[in-house]
């Protein structure tokens, strides 16, 4: 009997020192990310702010003015505004999610509650193959098919937010849909049933109470598709024509906030008054892409069903 309670408590003793250890292991690696995010903040906030503190620029000149040379001293004051950029980068972003969220949702709607079979069989693999293409795909596709068919259509040179809003409505359909079929799949089952035993059709049962109940998530995916889009580099430079200029029309040339990073981050001297201001950009790109995540947590602890 002694044999069989010092076994027992010779268990229950290592197995709160493998709990212990895994506490540890957990904390450690949560600390290790919380560190690592402060950092990635506190470098880029240090670099970013230079422009306004060591170059004495107003963040109001940054913010609202359109003229974009920082390598030009006006005033010993670098020409820095980030007007043309921001606008750009919004642009192509609510273009795209205004194209891209009603078929995300009727593609999510087919795949849940009209077809389900075909549903996972076909459309589910499509969507997660469209997932996985590098953005370089996308943008060379846009380069080669989607930039000369504006050419031909509208005339010009075919770059600008018009084609740089259609690769990246590509993009972030597979994202949006995905989102939307997890909310649709997530609303209670007896949602649809009491709908349908008052009398409700299904296409009543859908409008007014599948899609009422998934709202937030359907918002959830909206956002993070929208995220997405702004902070997409490589596909957008390929075919927005990189041009630090104000948008006269969706097809003239225009520029993002990460096209102008990605373009002349390498062809700057750091602490130069030139790189300070890409940091700033990058400070800029940063606090919006927080502000989204912020959003997604926001509709998430407003869509919660108790």
């Amino acid at each position: 009997m002694n044999d069989k309670i010092k076994a027992k408590l010779l268990k229950k003793s290592r197995a709160a020192r493998t709990e212990q250890r895994g506490k540890f292991l957990s904390t450690t690696c949560i600390v290790l990310i919380i560190a690592i995010v402060i950092a990635i903040f506190g470098f880029i906030a240090s670099h970013g702010l230079a422009t306004f503190i060591v170059n004495k620029v107003n963040p109001l000149t940054f913010l609202f003015t359109s003229n974009w040379n920082p390598t030009v001293m006006h005033h010993g004051k670098p020409e820095v505004g980030a007007l043309p950029m921001i606008i750009g980068s919004f642009g192509v972003t609510f273009l795209a999610v205004f194209l891209a969220t009603p078929l995300a949702i009727g593609a999510a709607i087919f795949m849940t509650e009209i077809s389900p079979k075909i549903g996972k069989k076909v459309l589910q693999p499509v969507i997660e193959l469209l997932v996985g293409i590098p953005s370089v795909v996308y943008g060379f596709i846009g380069l080669t098919l989607i930039v000369p068919f504006i050419r031909h259509l509208f005339g010009g040179t075919g770059f600008g937010i018009l084609a740089g809003t259609l690769v990246l409505f590509v993009m972030i359909l597979p994202t949006e849909t995905a989102m939307t079929v997890d909310a649709l799949r997530a609303v209670p089952r007896h949602y649809r049933e009491a709908s349908l035993a008052l009398g409700a059709t299904r296409w009543q049962t859908i409008y007014k109470v599948v899609l009422r109940a998934a709202t937030p998530g359907i918002l959830t995916g909206v956002v993070l598709g929208m995220a997405r889009a702004f902070g997409e580099a490589l596909a957008v430079q390929m075919v927005i024509g990189n041009a630090a200029l104000l948008p006269e029309n969706l097809v003239s040339p225009a520029s993002t906030l990460t096209s102008v990073l990605t373009m002349g981050i390498g062809n700057t001297v750091l602490g130069s008054a030139a790189n300070n201001a890409l940091w700033s950009l990058a400070l800029l790109l940063l606090l919006i892409s927080l502000l989204f995540n912020l959003v997604i947590r926001w509709i998430g602890r407003k869509g919660e069903i108790k």
